[in-house]
């Protein structure tokens, strides 16, 4: 279990890093834009990534 785990944070990683290699400045525009938004609205976008990444879980499992 413990190794799956790591996998997958391994991959989230490679993931996240694939924006600001590819594109820098797309990123630091996209970031700025996230840091001037509403809590709320970052909870709410945090929510459907969570629940999206946790229906893929289910699905990919099951």
């Amino acid at each position: 279990m413990w190794h799956e785990l790591l996998t997958a944070a391994a991959l989230v990683l490679v993931i996240e890093g694939i924006l600001p290699f590819v594109n820098p400045e797309g990123y630091r525009r996209a970031m700025m834009l996230m840091a001037n938004q509403e809590d709320r609205v970052l909870r709410i976008g945090g929510l459907f990534s969570m629940l999206l990444g946790l229906a893929l879980v289910f699905l990919i499992r099951s």
